[in-house]
């Protein structure tokens, strides 16, 4: 006799003001305690230490704003089917209220935004998620200067910066994970107008932050090194996952006859690419889709 699996759900929330310099692990306590108040009937390990079987997205780094956070929760078959959240082997449609009565416990600045069941067999978010599109504004940097290092960086064949692993300093090559970036101007306030950069920055196999960018030395020849920029605010807007499919699998078999060396790391995460789709969570085919539900 098989064991049917707990339904799961994912959480698309906001985290914006003040409440973006709480760390990720105070934003786990918080959602713990969030999820007691509302009485949702979430699962637990077992053991000595039970703890809530929920699942966070990648870490947003302290003192980042964001418009795209998720986390998984999965729920207690029993309970959520006595409560009538699960249908037919699926969780139902549990964001009818739920929404409401979880943004009135949850922190200032915080807030749910949607909420959709996960399909059976889905990869964790931490799994999933391969790229995050950020908007940052630059500090104390006109437009013309900003523009020209945003066509340094997408020119440069490769980027080196320094990083910490294993409390040793470590040089890695960022270019590959530099998907597209864009300059705009900003709303004008009392220190004038601002810059803002739109960038798409991959995950794997370590996740690429905005700072890095921004502070990684860029040499060009004849102009000379480029200073390091730093950011004012940083928000992070989309989150983007690969999903398997027929579609995306008839896609590969078509060019694979065409270039067979071509696999699913040469897949470009930009919306101009035809096999790019912001999708919900639960929809349909797609071979990259933005983890929004």
């Amino acid at each position: 006799m098989s064991v049917v699996a707990n339904p799961r759900i994912r959480i698309r929330f906001s985290k914006q003001g003040k409440v973006r310099f709480t760390s990720h692990r105070d934003v786990a306590r918080i959602w713990e305690r969030a999820l007691r108040r509302v009485a949702l009937p979430v699962a637990y390990s077992e053991g000595f230490s039970p703890r809530p079987k929920i699942s966070y997205g990648l870490a947003l780094p302290t003192g980042y704003a964001s418009e795209a956070e998720y986390l998984d929760v999965e729920l207690d078959r029993e309970q959520a089917e006595a409560l009538g959240l699960v249908s037919q082997g699926i969780p139902g449609n549990p964001q009818d209220g739920l929404i409401g009565r979880l943004n009135q416990v949850l922190p200032v600045g915080i807030r749910v935004q949607a909420i959709a069941p996960v399909q059976p067999g889905s990869s964790s978010l931490q799994q999933a998620v391969v790229a995050c599109t950020w908007e940052f504004e630059v500090d104390a940097a006109g437009f013309d200067e900003v523009e020209a290092w945003v066509s340094r960086v997408l020119d440069a064949d490769e980027i080196i910066v320094e990083r910490e692993r294993k409390g040793k300093q470590v040089t890695d090559d960022v270019r590959p994970l530099v998907e597209a970036l864009e300059v705009g101007r900003g709303r004008c306030g009392a220190s004038g107008e601002t810059v803002r950069v739109t960038a798409v920055l991959g995950t794997r196999p370590r996740a690429l932050r905005p700072v890095e960018l921004l502070e990684a030395m860029l040499a060009d020849p004849a102009a000379g090194p480029h200073p390091p920029l730093s950011a004012r605010t940083v928000c992070r807007m989309q989150q983007w996952m690969l999903r398997e499919s027929q579609e995306s699998q008839e896609y590969q078999e078509s060019q694979q006859s065409q270039e067979s060396q071509e696999s699913k790391e040469d897949i470009k995460i930009t919306q101009g690419d035809a096999r790019v789709e912001p999708l919900s969570v639960d929809a349909g085919p797609a071979a990259l889709v933005e983890t929004r539900v």
